[in-house]
Formats: C-alpha cells, sequence, structure tokens
C-alpha cells in the first residue's frame, strides 16, 4: 500500500476483465485529486457487506505498488438494502 488514503468516483463497471485470467468483474476509478484512473476488481472492495459498486459512487482508496491499479477500495455511499431486496 502506499501514501495516505485518496478519493474518488467510481466512472466504469466492466462484467469481466479483472483477476488472473480476466474473468471478474472490474471497476474504474477517477482520483478527485489528480483526476487519474486507477482499476480493481471486487476483490479490493473493503466491506461488511455487497462486494459491489455502482457507477458515480463515492470512495477512498490505496494506490497500489501494481502500476494504475487501486487496493483497500471504501464505499463511502452505502446503499439502502430495499434497493436490492425490496
Amino acid at each position: 500500500m502506499s501514501g495516505e488514503p485518496r478519493h474518488g468516483r467510481i466512472v466504469d463497471r466492466r462484467s469481466s476483465g479483472g483477476g488472473v485470467n480476466g474473468t471478474l468483474g472490474s471497476y474504474i476509478v477517477r482520483d478527485d485529486e489528480d483526476q487519474r484512473y486507477y482499476g480493481f476488481d471486487y476483490r479490493q472492495i473493503v466491506t461488511e457487506g455487497f462486494r459491489t459498486i455502482r457507477t458515480g459512487e463515492r470512495v477512498r482508496f490505496h494506490v497500489s505498488a501494481s502500476p494504475g491499479q487501486a487496493e483497500f477500495v471504501i464505499r463511502l455511499d452505502q446503499p439502502d438494502p430495499s434497493e436490492y431486496y425490496g
């Protein structure tokens, strides 16, 4: 993990492209401060609930030692469970 936590918004979700074999869903976050883009998959989402994120949600994350990758992604906008179980 490198540096201080960053803040950003999810700008894209792809149904595949993450993980070793490219079979996991992947996400793109744009850093609020420097406008750079970082990719990650659901394994990097730190949560007690859903391991999914919607486009437009705000997150806090760390920049990975791997170029262009985010890790330890935390959702800042928790969804209403009724949106999933209504």
